[in-house]
């Protein structure tokens, strides 16, 4: 039980990172006058793609939500709300990522959109990790029997988030120094 909710909630504090990571970057782009750093932004939403939207919720939507579901009527109205906002997630990042695009290939004048639209992701995304953490992480810690932390338990350790100090897959080594990199260089420059 504390290995899931505490590995759900470095993912969570992770992504809380990189997503005021991007608003800051966005920010001080603004405040100087230039044009944000697209390679790095690229990297946290295809990051956000990648990590969150694959495995993250996923696993939350067909381990943890379903055990819950079946352990108690309490919170299912929000639970169906959060299997909503799991299964819109890759159509709202997609959308960011189009919104990023057009601010990088026409310039300027899409800045605003994208901006709004970061502002409205991030705090989508705050919110809804918020019920999570207040809401569905205590109710598990109370209804939950040990075999079903047991299979969870299992199915969470295996997550990779580099982002929280697991290894990442070889395949996604790479992308993860870049963000890193990227971000290094956009604070010394």
């Amino acid at each position: 039980m504390d290995s899931t909710i505490q590995i759900l909630r470095s993912e969570h504090a992770a992504l809380v990172t990189l997503l005021r990571t991007a608003t800051t970057e966005l920010a001080r782009s603004r405040q100087t006058g230039a044009l944000p750093d697209f390679a790095l932004l690229r990297a946290m939403l295809f990051y956000i793609a990648e990590f969150p939207e694959r495995h993250h919720h996923p696993k939350e939507s067909s381990l943890l939500f379903p055990r819950l579901r079946a352990r108690t009527p309490l919170a299912r109205s929000l639970l169906d709300r959060l299997d909503e906002d799991h299964a819109r997630g890759d159509a709202r990042i997609r959308e960011l990522e189009h919104s990023l695009i057009a601010f990088e290939m026409l310039g300027d004048s899409r800045r605003a959109a994208f901006e709004f639209a970061l502002e409205r992701y991030v705090d989508f995304y705050l919110v809804h990790m918020s019920l999570e953490e207040r809401e569905i992480f205590p109710l598990a810690t109370r209804v939950l029997q040990p075999r079903d932390w047991e299979e969870i338990d299992v199915e969470f350790q295996s997550n990779r988030d580099p982002l929280t100090g697991a290894p990442p897959e070889a395949e996604c080594v790479a992308l993860f120094e870049r963000i890193l990199e990227r971000f290094a260089a956009s604070r010394h420059g």
